[in-house]
């Protein structure tokens, strides 16, 4: 396959500590926790950490798998990229259609909430749609700014905003645990069919981490910080639903929190009635820090694929700070759009919702293609790479945890299409099945559109290596 040469747009400038704060602001916990906290509890009852952690462990090992092909093959396109690499131009152009629903589809779901969320610090806590798509469109005119603004500009006050989140965090460890009663283990078997869908649910609540493999050709060490800051967000984002959930569910009781659309702000109420509707803010900015981070990743996939002629070059423009002006604003726009196509035309709200839902499930199959392009890659391509032909290096291990990995995903996904018709309703089948079947045309229609050798850029970190 041919190869662009090795110019470097993106100037190298983010440190781990950026890369690691990018990986944790991305996770948005409390956000997470705040979106899918009720539907979880519904689920899953007192078992809820347990669906987190089923979800968790795979993720976590991806959080290795990522290490290794950013070692390997680092490159702003990330999984899209590695999967052209070893699995080939039609599965890389399939996992494409995969990265993009799970993104895309991922934003109008926090555009709504940091909406929501400023007009109820506001004083405003039933707004009427226009006022929640004029709210929203402030956060995304917010958020493409620092994004226009460069990499470096976005880490700075994705930090500023995480101090906020932290200190949120610290106080409901400080509390929960000063307030701290036992609570009965729930008794009976597990059932199989909510579990299922809420690790689904919960897949959403701990992917993010992996943005900074997408910000591979912006570090300063292209080939080994990131993947390990990824890493980190992961095991630390781990610890802390790990925290946040044994304090909620030891202070708050279950139907209370099941009962309620925010199991933060009801525990906030509960526990510091005096904080009153100021609970939000720290929330809010947890939301608003997920919002131009997960664009973020979505940009640089985007900008990635135009550069490879995937999509229309138009997408791999830069300006004058090295961000990619349009991979960042047509998406944000389009997640405007469809928040006020859903706000502005209720009978469409159902079907929209279908379609949000689906993202858990589609971020579930990108990790799973991630961990199968690992897994042939240490057993094709790996052993005859240099220098590793002449050594014994053969990363067992890591072909232990993406073969796991790989299963682990497969069957969270067979479960879900098992199971999530009865719990989300009966048309999320219909919506998967025309999702990847519009896929599948994608795929057929760009190998029609490129019958000959295709452009591939491979990112040379060895000769633009900083300091």
């Amino acid at each position: 396959m041919p190869a662009s040469p090795s110019a470097r747009p993106f100037p190298l400038r983010l440190t781990l500590p950026d890369l690691s704060s990018l990986s944790i602001s991305s996770v948005a916990p409390l956000f997470s926790l705040a979106a899918a906290g009720q539907m979880l509890v519904r689920l899953t009852g007192p078992r809820v950490l347990w669906a987190v952690l089923a979800v968790a462990v795979p993720f976590v090992l991806s959080s290795t798998i990522f290490r290794l092909l950013n070692r390997h093959f680092p490159n702003a396109g990330a999984s899209y990229h590695w999967s052209r690499r070893v699995l080939g131009p039609t599965a890389s152009r399939f996992q494409s259609w995969i990265l993009l629903m799970a993104y895309f589809w991922s934003l109008p779901p926090i555009v709504i909430p940091a909406a929501t969320q400023t007009l109820a610090l506001a004083g405003l806590p039933r707004p009427a749609p226009p006022a929640v798509v004029l709210a929203g469109a402030g956060w995304v005119a917010f958020a493409t700014g620092v994004l226009l603004l460069g990499s470096r500009v976005t880490a700075r006050v994705t930090q500023a905003f995480l101090v906020l989140e932290v200190a949120a965090v610290a106080v409901l460890a400080a509390v929960g645990l000063a307030r701290w009663h036992p609570v009965a283990a729930p008794a009976g078997p597990l059932p199989l069919r909510p579990f299922a869908v809420a690790m689904v649910v919960a897949a959403t609540i701990v992917d993010g981490w992996e943005i900074d493999s997408y910000a591979a050709e912006e570090a300063r060490r292209p080939r080994t910080t990131p993947g390990t800051g990824g890493m980190a967000g992961a095991l630390l984002v781990l610890a802390y639903y790990g925290l946040a959930w044994t304090v909620l569910l030891h202070t708050v009781p279950v139907p209370v929190l099941a009962a309620h659309s925010d199991v933060l702000t009801t525990w906030a109420a509960a526990e510091l009635p005096g904080a009153g509707r100021w609970a939000l803010l720290p929330i809010l900015a947890s939301t608003a820090g997920s919002l131009w981070l997960t664009t973020f990743i979505l940009s640089r996939a985007l900008y990635a694929m135009g550069r490879d002629r995937l999509l229309p070059a138009p997408l791999t423009r830069l300006n004058r700070f090295h961000a990619p002006v349009w991979a960042i604003a047509l998406p944000a726009a389009g997640a405007l759009a469809v928040v006020a196509v859903n706000l502005a035309w209720p009978s469409v709200t159902a079907l929209f919702n279908l379609v949000l839902s689906s993202a858990g499930f589609f971020l579930v199959l990108e990790f799973l293609f991630d961990s199968v392009t690992a897994a042939v890659f240490l057993v094709r391509q790996h052993p005859a790479s240099w220098p590793h032909a002449r050594d014994r290096h053969r990363h067992r291990g890591r072909l232990a945890a993406a073969i796991l990995t790989a299963a682990w995903l497969l069957a969270l996904a067979l479960l879900f299409l098992r199971y999530g018709a009865a719990v989300l309703g009966q048309g999320i089948d219909a919506v998967l099945g025309v999702m990847l079947l519009l896929g599948a045309g994608f795929t057929v229609l760009d190998r029609r559109r490129h019958p000959g050798p295709e452009p591939l850029f491979i990112f040379d970190p060895d000769a633009v290596a900083g300091p």
